[in-house]
């Protein structure tokens, strides 16, 4: 046996006395380790956390994103809204949203809301624990998704109240119906409705659509910025009013951070990683969001790009169109990251680009003012990556993700020679709860904090700016030194001159 065999036989039975079962030493090292129960609970443990950390570190993306997009007088107030959003979630969904969301659930029954685990009572296990922090992680996400949209015109309390009411109770039901064992659209209770249940992987639906639709609603019910569709006399302007992003930059970051998280976001939605099978899944899920945010991004800023030259008969590329698409095909494979091939991925990416453009141009016509064009990114696209599940979903992928139930995405029953519907059937089923839902719920809601005038600042703090009027003064100092002191440098720095003298010139020359 050579040195290096010698060696690495003694570094495999050395892990086998720690406890690991060693299957076969081959060509000196070990080929195969049957890990322990501890072993895997502890991997699990330490990726959920990793992802987890992920998924909360994109409301740095969230909060740099909507920083970029609105203007310079309001981006103290946007960013405190965003770091309230995490606050807000974290103590909502540890008192009572996570025990809405899973509490109780069991997979031989089903029902509305869970009932048990308030603040998280009895939670003693690292599984249990990490399982709270990763949900909430999701969360948060749902939560800060609206922050954009009504940003420069909506009041710090109202936004805090909405906050703490989406992540206690709105946002738990729809999980528990969706995501947990016992919910009546779930794909993991014994009996799933259509046979399948709904197959929102990592919450195109879940996560993305509640917050888009609660965004559409509030936006409707706050109304525009001063300035957007109307003049100050109140007459409709013949084009919308655009307020320029004060800082591209942040945008730009923000994106890259919101893209990077989608790596702990939809790989994560494994729940583990040392389950057979489990790392297959994880790793397509990587691979499907690469391409769908990056086919979305091109769709979109090369479609723009085509509309724009045909009306105006120049060519001109948006980074908006360009930033919004990546986010728009991130949303769009959500849901079927862990069961759609790459091909799809792609396509998807490509549709999601222009339900962006389609869902933009529609607020702008129904006088909908979003500030950062987050309804059409999460509230549109949520809608077409839970649909694009119930054509795309391929059968061995959806197996190893979601089991064995004979129902897979239409296209391919179509291509089969089949007219089974049912995983699609379950997926517009799950649309429409999720907008019947919150929209029951969250309608009445925004329209009390406005009757009680608690919703919308008054015209005055808006024309100056949230952040004067609110949050004691701008985010940016522009001051410089005053003309005295100016003045004063120049007198010191004109006395500090050196002349030369005339001779030593001359003598030089």
């Amino acid at each position: 046996m050579s040195e290096e065999a010698f060696n690495a036989t003694a570094w495999c039975l050395e892990d086998a006395t720690a406890g690991y079962e060693v299957q076969s030493v081959e060509n000196g090292l070990c080929s195969a380790f049957a890990y322990t129960d501890v072993t895997n609970a502890g991997l699990d443990v330490f990726y959920l956390l990793f992802a987890a950390a992920m998924v909360f570190f994109m409301q740095a993306g969230f909060a740099m994103l909507c920083a970029g997009s609105v203007r310079q007088k309001n981006v103290k107030n946007i960013m405190l809204k965003n770091i309230l959003d995490a606050c807000g979630g974290a103590l909502g969904f540890w008192s009572v949203g996570f025990a809405f969301a899973y509490g109780g659930a069991t997979a031989d029954k089903k029902g509305f809301i869970g009932s048990s685990g308030f603040f998280l009572a009895d939670f003693t296990s690292g599984g249990d624990l990490i399982g709270w922090f990763f949900q909430f992680a999701f969360a948060a996400t749902a939560a800060t998704i609206v922050a954009g949209t009504v940003a420069e015109r909506c009041k710090f309390e109202a936004y805090l109240c909405y906050s703490l009411m989406l992540t206690g109770f709105v946002y738990p039901v729809i999980v528990y119906s969706i995501w947990s064992s016992s919910g009546f659209l779930t794909a993991f209770n014994n009996d799933p409705v259509f046979g399948s249940g709904m197959h929102d992987f990592a919450g195109s639906g879940v996560v993305h659509m509640t917050g888009g639709i609660t965004a559409l609603i509030a936006a409707k019910v706050l109304g525009p910025r001063i300035g957007r569709f109307h003049d100050a006399d109140g007459n409709l302007l013949p084009e919308p009013h655009s307020f320029p992003p004060h800082s591209v930059a942040l945008q730009v970051l923000g994106t890259f951070i919101l893209w990077f998280g989608w790596y702990g976001f939809n790989p994560g939605s494994t729940l583990g990683i040392s389950g057979e099978g489990v790392p297959d899944v994880a790793a397509l899920c990587a691979v499907t969001t690469t391409i769908a945010a990056a086919s979305g991004s091109v769709s979109a800023m090369f479609t723009d790009m085509l509309l724009s030259r045909r009306s105006t008969g120049e060519t001109m590329y948006d980074i908006t169109m360009c930033m919004n698409g990546a986010l728009s095909g991130l949303v769009g494979i959500t849901a079927g990251c862990s069961v759609v091939e790459p091909w799809a991925a792609f396509v998807i990416g490509i549709v999601a680009g222009w339900t962006y453009i389609f869902w933009s141009a529609l607020l702008v016509k129904l006088k909908i003012d979003d500030a950062v064009d987050a309804i059409p990114v999460h509230f549109g696209n949520g809608i077409w990556g839970c649909i694009a599940v119930g054509l795309f979903a391929e059968p061995t992928r959806t197996i190893n993700a979601f089991g064995e139930h004979g129902h897979y995405g239409w296209f391919y029953s179509w291509g089969n020679g089949s007219a089974d519907a049912h995983l699609l059937a379950a997926q517009v089923c799950g649309v429409l709860w999720i907008i019947g839902w919150v929209t029951v719920i969250m309608l009445p809601y925004f329209l009390i904090l406005n009757a009680v005038g608690l919703f919308r600042v008054d015209a005055l703090e808006e024309e100056v700016g949230l952040d004067i009027s609110h949050h004691k003064g701008a985010a940016y100092d522009m001051s410089g030194p005053s003309a005295d002191v100016q003045e004063k440098f120049e007198i010191s720095r004109s006395q500090r001159k050196i002349e030369v003298p005339k001779e030593n010139t001359d003598e030089a020359a």
